[in-house]
């Protein structure tokens, strides 16, 4: 799905989206998480990277950076308020905010998604935010209703990104995006799609219109934007995000057992989901990708792409090839 990266944990069917009231347990429970996280050490990924400036990328639109890479919350965060599973995401943000993370990504789609993320933030700090979601209705009264709700569920006064969900609607949610941006309710406007679907249309949307942002899929399992996509928003002055850098999960297995080629040192990748989110945000036109999880170990593994050096344009081909040998 656009705007996330499953990590191939299963799937489970998207729940309606709730608020949690202002006294939920789920509060307290993050109050807690909260205290007794703040007593623990730094983790060695963070005391490295301590010190090393993170990889930012310029948001084309108004030169404005941004860290390369941020957080997905398609199915990871989709969990009911006030449960063991809400409180444990906390630690999670926690560990991202603190490797230099900006970009979380979401969408009234992921059911419970938006309202954990806000009620989160609300216990957390979190200096760096660039908040990004999305409209995904039909029709421009719900496609305002769903904005509003949104707004209120990160519980932020401004959105800084709101795409038009896989491209649903996207000429009458468009008019919508830009008075919002004209009144300073919303930062930035985009569209997206994933998985391979749409990119005709994208492409066609993309050269009527200009957007800030766009967000689609691309990893090592599928460059089909490279031919034709990335190039586009690159000439149009698109950022762009990626979605589903893992292959929803499925570039694991490939690797499973197989240890990182020894020159992998040469771009300071510890594992093998640096590998995969270095190739992806190596590529000049992209400017964040998004990996999801649900686990702090997880992210801190994720997080660590953000600092280091990157392959150039040698070192991605020869990135290419030894995947295609596994």
């Amino acid at each position: 799905m656009a705007g996330s990266e499953c990590e191939a944990r299963g799937r489970r069917d998207v729940n309606a989206a709730t608020c949690a009231p202002p006294d939920s347990p789920l509060r307290r429970r993050v109050l807690r998480a909260v205290a007794a996280g703040a007593a623990l050490p730094l983790w060695p990924a963070l005391a490295r990277a301590q010190g090393r400036a993170p990889l930012m990328r310029p948001v084309p639109a108004t030169g404005e950076a941004l860290p390369a890479i941020g957080v997905g919350s398609w199915i990871t965060f989709n969990v009911p308020p006030d449960t063991a599973a809400a409180a444990s995401l906390v630690p999670v943000l926690r560990s991202f905010f603190e490797r230099g993370g900006a970009m979380i990504d979401s969408s009234p789609m992921y059911g419970y998604s938006e309202t954990i993320i806000g009620e989160i933030l609300k216990q957390t700090s979190h200096p760096r935010l660039f908040s990004a979601t999305k409209i995904w209705t039909v029709g421009k009264a719900l496609g305002q209703m769903q904005f509003e709700r949104s707004l209120r569920l990160w519980g932020v006064p401004k959105l800084d990104l709101v795409h038009i969900h896989n491209l649903l609607d996207w000429e009458t949610h468009l008019p919508t995006l830009k008075a919002l941006k004209a009144a300073g309710r919303v930062r930035y406007i985009g569209i997206t799609t994933s998985e391979g679907v749409k990119h005709a249309e994208m492409e066609q949307a993309l050269k009527r219109e200009r957007f800030d942002f766009v967000q689609f899929t691309y990893n090592f399992a599928d460059r089909r934007v490279e031919e034709r996509l990335l190039p586009l928003a690159a000439e149009r002055g698109c950022a762009v995000v990626i979605n589903r850098p893992f292959d929803g999960g499925r570039l694991f297995p490939v690797v499973r057992g197989q240890p990182l080629p020894v020159w992998a040192r040469e771009i300071d990748c510890d594992n093998w989901a640096q590998f995969f989110l270095k190739f992806v945000v190596s590529h000049p036109a992209v400017t964040c990708a998004i990996p999801a999880t649900r686990q702090t170990a997880h992210m801190a593994e994720n997080m660590g792409a953000l600092y280091g050096r990157l392959p150039d344009a040698r070192t991605r081909e020869r990135m290419a090839q030894h995947m295609g040998t596994l």
